[in-house]
């Protein structure tokens, strides 16, 4: 009977390459060289998620069996008792995303062969054009489609497109300010403007990212449907999930909903009842590769494609964990990818590369990707105060972000 293996040492280390504060999960074990990364960044709380794991998990891990991923994760889950939260799913994510590294590379198979094998051999992906003005936005579109890139996510002036020219109270307090009703005007207008110049054959999304009242969201998925978009990304705050129905019932714009759902009580009502066509979770947030594998599988009964969350908030270990997913879904629909810098390539050494709008994996074992320590702890954290979700409608009043 073969030797088991146990966890000797669960480290964090928390690194910042570019604008986001990263957290990786790194557990050694006790055969000696053999180890295994995962994401657990929250980078709004990074500082919670580095302590829920250091002085909680780690404790409750040591000398436990390294094959034993799926008890593991629902042990994690219910030690604290109270569960389904941001802080505590993305500590149990790193956790599991390196469990089933390590998994892999006992093996020696990739992720994604552990997961039933690949259904194609790169995940097709999509960049995000910007621009201060509708001209700009189809330049930024143009360059991309000169990349390769078939998918191309379109925006003005930020989330929500922030305004300089909105008239405030006297006194009203700082903060990232917008107009919900003139963002709903000028993005109509934007993405007609950008469909007629670019064509039909390059696939358009676009973000709201909960910024309007329910009823404008109605309102606005009903305007753009004529520009057939590939979807309309997170229409709604998930307070108000009810209201996909009607989009639904008044519209056929395809919707993608997910990034800051927690608790699957969230996600499970809108895949069975078909009111969203694609789930973009943040898998970190979801609590790693175990119950994203779960959702994915439980998604493809009812023809609800994946398009997981991929920002630069999600590190480039969760990236590569994003990938296996991708590879294996056979739901799989699109994966947002946010570009990584230099830097984050020489931290993270087998980072997953594009090519003409498809992102590849390596053929290396477990997820493929590593991290090196000393170049990370170069680049520590900063503490901020965060100021892009102090977001406030024209008087002020505090909106969602």
């Amino acid at each position: 009977m073969a030797e088991t293996i146990t966890i000797k040492d669960v480290k964090t280390i928390l690194t910042q390459p570019a604008g986001s504060r990263l957290i990786i999960v790194k557990i050694l074990t006790s055969d000696d060289g053999l180890y295994g990364v995962g994401c657990a960044t929250f980078t709004q709380r990074f500082r919670a998620v580095h302590t829920a794991i250091e002085q909680h998990l780690k404790p409750f891990l040591i000398g436990r069996d390294v094959d034993r991923i799926e008890e593991i994760w629902q042990m994690s889950m219910v030690n604290s008792y109270w569960r389904n939260g941001p802080v505590l799913n993305n500590a149990i994510s790193g956790v599991d995303q390196a469990l089933w590294d390590i998994k892999g590379k006992r093996a020696g198979m990739p992720v994604f062969q552990l997961l039933g094998g690949k259904c194609r051999e790169a995940a097709d992906t999509y960049a995000h054009a910007s621009g201060r003005d509708k001209h700009e936005v189809v330049d930024s579109v143009r360059h991309y489609m000169g990349e390769g890139y078939r998918h191309i996510r379109i925006q003005m002036g930020g989330y929500g497109g922030q305004s300089d020219a909105i008239q405030k109270p006297e006194g009203a307090p700082d903060g990232a300010y917008y107009h919900p009703r003139e963002y709903c005007r000028l993005m109509v207008e934007m993405i007609e403007h950008v469909r007629s110049e670019v064509g039909p054959e390059v696939e358009l999304l676009h973000d709201i990212h909960e910024r309007l009242r329910p009823i404008d969201a109605v309102q606005f998925a009903k305007d753009v449907e004529p520009f057939k978009l590939f979807f309309l990304e997170d229409a709604l705050a998930p307070e108000d999930i009810e209201w996909f129905r009607n989009i639904r019932e008044q519209c056929a714009t395809p919707i993608a909903m997910g990034e800051l759902f927690n608790h699957p009580r969230e996600w499970t009502p809108l895949v069975q009842d078909r009111l969203i066509d694609f789930i973009r979770m943040h898998v970190s947030q979801m609590g790693g590769i175990t119950p994203a594998r779960n959702v994915a599988a439980f998604a493809n009964m009812y023809n609800v494609r994946t398009a997981w969350h991929g920002p630069g908030d999600t590190s480039p270990v969760g990236h590569a964990a994003n990938l296996h997913l991708d590879l294996w879904a056979p739901n799989f629909g699109i994966q947002e990818w946010c570009r990584f810098n230099e830097l984050c390539y020489e931290i993270f050494p087998g980072l997953p590369e594009v090519r003409m709008g498809y992102l590849y994996p390596n053929d290396n074992p477990g997820l493929g990707i590593d991290i090196d320590e000393d170049l990370a702890a170069k680049h520590p954290c900063q503490d901020e105060v965060i100021q892009w979700t102090q977001t406030r409608a024209p008087d002020g009043s505090p909106m969602r972000p």
